[in-house]
């Protein structure tokens, strides 16, 4: 009997710590969860090719990086937001943008592997949102709107960010 006792004694802490989960991996380790990373910081935005700022906007990465959250702070006119995230089981970025207007918009798309490239409705058109990391540490953003569905695209909008001073 003792030594069946002994044995247990022996076997139950091995047997245990073998069947312990190891340590959790980060929900967000992904490489496809840095994907947007080129876009957080802080960036005075101008109209492509002027020099005029236009709006601040603060992109921050939150959630321990399951998310990047946009706040867009125009000189005049609407303010609003995105919440960024990697949705892995769709193996797409999403994108829901917010306004002082009330307005909401969704987006999906992904990385090209030179951009990030983002389409939903925003009201009736769709819209396809392009953001460029560029060489010199800025990034564009240049919108396009489809009134028939994506068959042809017209520009709406263009954008630099440069970071703040």
């Amino acid at each position: 009997m003792r030594a069946l006792v002994l044995l247990l004694a022996l076997t139950l802490p091995a047997t245990a710590s073998a069947q312990a989960p190891g340590p959790a991996k980060p929900a967000c380790a992904a490489p496809e969860h840095r994907q947007f990373d080129f876009w957080v910081g802080e960036w005075d935005v101008v109209r492509t090719g002027q020099d005029q700022v236009v709006a601040r906007s603060l992109i921050e990465s939150l959630y321990n990086g399951c998310g990047v959250r946009e706040n867009w702070m125009p000189r005049s006119g609407q303010t609003g937001g995105s919440l960024n995230i990697w949705v892995p089981g769709e193996k797409a970025w999403r994108q829901t943008w917010i306004d002082s207007a009330g307005t909401r918009a969704d987006f999906t798309g992904g990385w090209t592997g030179r951009q990030m490239v983002l389409t939903g409705r925003w009201g009736g058109p769709l819209v396809r949102m392009t953001y460029t990391p560029n060489a010199d540490g800025t990034v564009r953003q240049a919108g396009e709107q489809s009134v028939d569905d994506g068959r042809t695209w017209t520009p709406s909008f263009d954008f630099t960010y440069r970071r703040a001073r």
